[in-house]
Order: C-alpha cells, then structure tokens, then sequence
C-alpha cells in the first residue's frame, strides 16, 4: 500500500472512531428525558459517568487499533503530515469537525505517549475556521408574538417533547407572563419573538427550556427550569432573563449538562449569544463536550500569551501540602501541578491524587466543586517565568519540569478556574461581605454532603470565592464519600488529667471525624466565629452528619437549584427589574 493510501486509511479509522464515540455519547444522553421523567436520579449520575468515560475508552480502542495497523516505519514526518491532510479533507463538510479534531488530537497523543507533540501534527489550530455547520434539523423554534406573551409560551410549552402532565400550566404562564411584563414592559405589548433550543436541557433533577426573547430594542435570554412534583406532575420552577443569572446556571462548579447535540458548534454558537462572557471552552463544557473544552482553553491561553506580557508566578495564598499552583496574573485560570513528595501528614500517592480529581470530574458538583482540565506535556516559553516560580517548581516536582533556554515543559497539570482564596477573601471583606461569605461556606459544605461528598480538609484556603461571590471547593486530595466517614462525638474524659494530655484518651480510627474539632481550626477570627454560631452551628455536631449519612443512604437526592430565590415564580417579585 502506498503512503498516500495508508494515510488515507489511518485518516479514516480516526474519523470512524469519533464517530462511534460520539454516538454512544449522544445514544447515552438521548435517555435523559426518560430519566427525567422517571425521576430515576440514580441513573442519571450514573449516565453522567459512563458519558465522559466513553471518550478515553474509543481513543484506546482506535490507538490499538492503528497500533496493530502500523509498523515504526509509518512514524516520520511525512506520513504524519499526509494523514493530518486527509483528515483536514475529511472535515471540511462534517458537521462534528470540532470534536473529531480534538479526538484526533486524543489519538496521536496515545501513540506517542505524549512525546513528539508539535503544532504541524496535531489541531492546535482548527482547519475549519470558525465554521458554523448546520443542524439536520432546524437547532431553534421561533414563536411570533401574534397573540400576545400568555399565548406564545404556551404554543411553546406545548411544542416540548415532555409526557408528563404538568402541575398547573397555566397558572405558571399567568406568573412568568407578569415577570416578563414587569421585566419589560412597554417592549412585549409590542411584536416579539421567542426562540427556544428544540432540545432540553436535563442535569441533575432538573430540565431546561432554554432560549431568547427578541423584542424591539434589545435580546434577552429565557431560561425555564422545569421540575417535578411529588405527585408527578411538571411545573415551571423560576423564570431567568439575566445574562449572569445563565451564566451561574452554565457555571464552572456544576455537572455536565445532557442535552440532543448533533452539531455541538451551532449549539455552542447560540448559547454564547445568550451569555457573551462565557468563551467557547467554557460551553462546549457544560454540554458535556469537555474533551474538545479542553482544546478549546488551549486555544485560548495560547491566544492570551500572545496578547500579553506578564510573568507567570507562584499564586496567592497558602502553600499546598500536595499541589504547587501558579498563574499568570492576567489570566483567569491556574495551573496546578502534583508535588514529588507531600508533607509527612498527607499519606497517600500521587496515583490516589490524580484518582481524587478523577472522581470530582465524574461526580455531581453541584455547584461547589471546581472543574478541571487535565493536561500532559505543557510547554510555556521560559521567558515567561520569573526565577523564583522556576527554582519553586524545580524545588517541588523535579520530576515533572523540564527546563530549557527556550521552555519550560511540565509533564503533568491541572488547569483550574481561579478564584480568591477564602482565607483571604475574609481577611479583607467587610462585615457584610463575610456574613455573605460564611454564609456560602457552610451552604457548600451542606450542598457537598447531600451529594455523598465530605470535603476533608475544610479549611479556608481550600475554598475560593468566584466572581459570582459564591463559595467553590477546589483542594481535592482529602475528598472522600460521605458514607464513608465516620462521624462521632469526643467521648467525656475519664479523668481531669485527660484534658491537659497531649493524645487523646480516645481511640480514633483512620475514617474517624470530630466535628466537635472543627471550631479549633476554622473558627480563629472572632467575627467568623460569632456568624457560624449563628448561621451553621449544626456542622460542629456529629448527629447532623451522621444524619445527612442516613439520607443518602436511604437514596435522597437533595435539590440543588443553580438560580435564586428571586427568580423562583413563587417567590419572585413582579416589580419592574432596575437595568
């Protein structure tokens, strides 16, 4: 067989795979609605988990596939350039070139372990140019505004694909018909138009109908979260119109949502119309796209080097016992790289780390944990780094930092959404502002254990606050399922002596927690102290968790809205909204 031939052939199984990938993907999350309506939540977590597993399975199977195909003779220059152009071939009328070109990129990075990774072989770049495909069928319905906003939402209502019989429709029309006037008054009486994605949204135990309002003057989104009753019954949760409210819907900190994608660029391309401060990464991510998010934050930062010309330095903050994190102070992520050894009190293996955050990507966040995006062989220029942040890394991960005249290549990282420390957001906030802090702190932990996740080490500096002043877990190597910690109270001490001991008087067990030994550690500054006392007194006591225990046990899914109480239709004001 000729070369041209072979590349073709190689260029044709790579494509074959991420097809069958992406298949089983959308196969997978074509269930959601069924799920849904089921109120099966069991298997929703677990579909969220087979989904992303599906990707690294396929590029296996094609690398051992190419693997059995190819001999060492195949792996020059040449041939590697001939099968990335009859893959660019390939994709210049597929509808899915954006994934196939990350599942690519996947793929030649298997075989070569992550070694003779340059820009000429791989989709560093898109072939496609920003190319919108078309959807098979229409991506929106559009609804005109002949009979005014009640009769609109309900021929849209009445367009989703939902068997469920809903809860008290029109009563929900009536309230969001009376937020939208009250939102917009004077612009809805005149002709309007509502599009809405024809696909839901599911995540969790709640779906979204998710599209925009054109009126007059201006576009606004509109997000309606559906749940359902205990009776079984649909009904419309809260109406969102704000731009950041959708922002914290498609946040960082939550699961990946299942939606019908057939084409995930066109989708990606609306849903940033609607929020036009999330990037590309950011909402092929949400939608479960997370492997070609991955390429796309690439993408990105290369984009914000070249448009930059700050050094890269050790973050702000207290120094990790696991992770070394740096930055760079203009841009809004952090790269956190896994120590050659831990201090002496962190008993566990770089193996048991990196399954940690393995654990965080497949589990439901709801909300409060940091996603990340992995990365192997990540080269920086080495102009770049100031002299202290390299002699830190050569310090702490020899291992995995190579460092020449030219770059600085690290073998293993994480890239991470920053935020401000908590520790330090408290030591600057004001009384307001850490009453809201303490506030969110507890809620996440809250919110982290009705998931079946104990955070482990609580301390602040493991906590960052977002933009959205919302309060995210981000340290990981002491996660752990809540059901398998062991909750108790400090026995009585048994003499006056015990107290003034320096071991306890009490056996403590290697999944033991105390509660109780919470405030020795948290609770140091006075007006942080006083406002846990009156917001979360119940985490210093052992029965609450032990509780919490028994609930997720007994198969209790907690809501966990992504919106506020004021957007809720029962608790939302129907007063005119200040711009």
């Amino acid at each position: 067989m000729t070369q041209e031939a072979m590349a073709q052939l190689v260029a044709n199984t790579i494509l074959q795979g991420s097809d069958a990938m992406y298949g089983r993907f959308l196969d997978v999350t074509s269930g959601a609605q069924e799920r849904f309506e089921q109120q099966d939540w069991k298997s929703v977590q677990q579909a969220l988990k087979t989904r992303i597993q599906f990707y690294d399975h396929h590029v296996g199977l094609v690398s051992q596939q190419l693997g059995a195909m190819l001999g060492k003779e195949h792996a020059t220059r040449s041939f590697l350039m001939a099968v990335k152009a009859a893959y660019v071939t390939l994709l210049d009328d597929y509808p899915r070139y954006d994934i196939a070109e990350s599942f690519f990129n996947s793929v030649y990075c298997r075989i070569f372990e992550h070694r003779n990774i340059r820009r000429d072989k791989l989709f560093v770049q898109s072939s496609q140019g920003g190319r919108i495909p078309k959807y098979p069928t229409p991506l929106l319905r559009r609804f005109q505004s002949q009979a005014g906003i009640y009769a609109t939402l309900e021929r849209m209502l009445d367009s989703t694909p939902f068997t469920l019989p809903w809860r008290d429709k029109s009563g929900d029309l009536k309230r969001i018909t009376q937020i939208l006037q009250a939102r917009f008054g004077p612009q809805l009486t005149m002709s309007f138009t509502l599009e809405m994605v024809r696909q839901p949204f599911f995540r969790n135990k709640g779906a979204y109908l998710i599209g925009r309002l054109d009126m007059a003057n201006q576009r606004r989104p509109l997000v309606l979260p559906l749940a359902i009753s205990e009776q079984g019954e649909l009904y419309i949760d809260a109406c969102i119109t704000d731009s950041d409210d959708v922002s914290i819907v498609f946040g960082f900190a939550r699961s990946y949502f299942m939606v019908y994608a057939p084409v995930p660029a066109a989708l990606v391309d609306f849903l940033n119309q609607l929020m036009p401060n999330k990037t590309p990464a950011e909402l092929y991510t949400a939608i479960g796209c997370q492997k070609h998010g991955k390429t796309e934050l690439y993408r990105e930062f290369l984009y914000h080097l070249d448009n930059s010309d700050d050094l890269f330095d050790i973050a702000p903050g207290v120094k990790g016992m696991v992770m070394s994190v740096f930055t760079l102070p203009s841009y809004g992520f952090v790269f956190k790289i896994i120590k050659d050894k831990f201090a002496p009190q962190k008993q566990m293996t770089h193996a048991q780390v990196r399954e940690k955050y393995r654990l965080v990507k497949e589990h439901d966040r709801v909300g409060r944990m940091a996603d990340t995006q992995e990365y192997r062989n990540f080269i920086f220029p080495r102009d770049r780094f100031s002299d202290a942040l390299i002699d830190e890394l050569l310090e702490v991960a020899p291992s995995c930092i190579s460092v020449t005249d030219n770059e600085v290549r690290i073998r293993h990282l994480y890239m991470e959404r920053r935020m401000v420390p908590l520790n330090l957001y408290l030591e600057q906030a004001e009384p307001e502002a850490i009453t809201q802090a303490v506030q969110e702190y507890g809620d996440a932990l809250k919110e982290l254990a009705a998931a079946n996740i104990f955070a482990g080490d609580m301390l602040f500096k493991n906590f960052g606050v977002s933009r959205h002043n919302r309060v995210i877990f981000y340290d990981y190597d002491e996660i752990a399922y809540l059901t398998e910690v062991n909750f108790r109270r400090i026995p009585p001490p048994r003499y006056p002596e015990d107290e003034l001991a320096a071991e306890p008087w009490y056996s403590v067990g290697e999944n033991d927690v105390f509660p109780e030994e919470f405030r020795t550690f948290l609770l140091v500054n006075r007006t942080v102290a006083d406002e846990f006392d009156r917001l979360h007194p119940e985490l210093f006591e052992a029965s609450y968790w032990q509780q919490l225990q028994s609930q997720v046990k007994a198969g209790h899914f907690h809501d966990v809205r992504p919106y506020s109480e004021e957007n809720r239709l029962n608790h939302t004001s129907v007063q005119p909204k200040t711009a």
